[in-house]
């Protein structure tokens, strides 16, 4: 687990709600759990204040970060994704990009993860289509710099020819492995916490719970109902998610106000 991504659920799952602030001390204490050092903490929040996702700030226990409106954009769209609060349904249409493609390489890697994290699949490195508008999906293509045209339309082929557009944008048989090695992965890392473990011990199981899922932001679309297949791996792995994020959410949020308070009172 990166300290910077470590960071990012840190403050989109439990810092978020509660001010979206904490003291260095306290990232450094809530991130030790996951084996990740003060020091790879320091340099991820360095890095993040460099790139416009925190800021520094000084709180009456000490140096803190603060995430900035885009930071707070960007964890909200994720919760709402991560935990579905919205469940948007599907009207037919396909939203389609053409981009004309930055010269650098690094730049395309750059703009597609952006556009695959926001729910669009290549159908060729200019072409990329989605079940529905990505939010801010204008502004984040202009702030890159490219030129794109876009498009709403359907499918001549009804849900047929849709499905198959479908799988010529992702590779459906792959994300349900996916999801089933998620599922695999983390039933004894979320079993071993009982209700006679420590709140450390289930904080840091939720954390890679809510981080491994997170991932299939990146991965999934979250495609309709009608062009999924047949007993689809991700609503069993969504269900698994679920139940144990919510059972392990009281002891984990524990933990979190022990640290906090735990930092104020030892930078006071």
């Amino acid at each position: 687990m990166q300290a910077r991504s470590a960071l990012f659920d840190l403050y989109g799952d439990h810092l978020r709600t509660r001010g979206g602030r904490a003291p260095i001390a306290a990232l450094v204490r809530l991130l030790a759990p996951l084996e990740i050092a003060a020091p790879a903490v320091r340099t991820a929040v360095s890095r993040m204040v460099r790139q416009g996702w925190l800021h520094p700030l000084r709180l009456a226990s000490g140096p803190g970060y603060l995430l900035t409106p885009k930071a707070v954009r960007r964890l909200d769209d994720a919760a709402t994704r991560i935990y579905r609060t919205a469940r948007p349904g599907w009207d037919g249409h396909f939203d389609l990009i053409i981009l004309r493609l930055p010269a650098h390489r690094r730049d395309r890697q750059r703009l597609a993860d952006t556009l695959s994290y926001l729910g669009y699949g290549a159908l060729d490195e200019q072409t990329w289509v989605a079940p529905r508008p990505g939010e801010d999906v204008d502004r984040l293509i202009t702030e890159a710099g490219v030129s794109f045209e876009r498009f709403s339309s359907t499918h001549t082929g009804g849900t047929a020819g849709a499905s198959s557009l479908v799988r010529r944008a992702w590779d459906l048989g792959e994300i349900g492995r996916a999801y089933e090695r998620f599922v695999a992965d983390l039933t004894p890392v979320v079993s071993a916490v009982t209700a006679r473990s420590r709140d450390l011990d289930a904080y840091a199981a939720r954390f890679r719970l809510v981080h491994s899922w997170r991932q299939f932001l990146f991965r999934d679309p979250q495609l309709p109902p009608a062009l999924l297949p047949d007993k689809w791996p991700g609503a069993a792995a969504a269900t698994f998610f679920d139940r144990h994020a919510s059972r392990l959410r009281p002891a984990a949020d524990r933990y979190v106000d022990h640290c906090l308070a735990q930092s104020g009172r030892n930078t006071a």
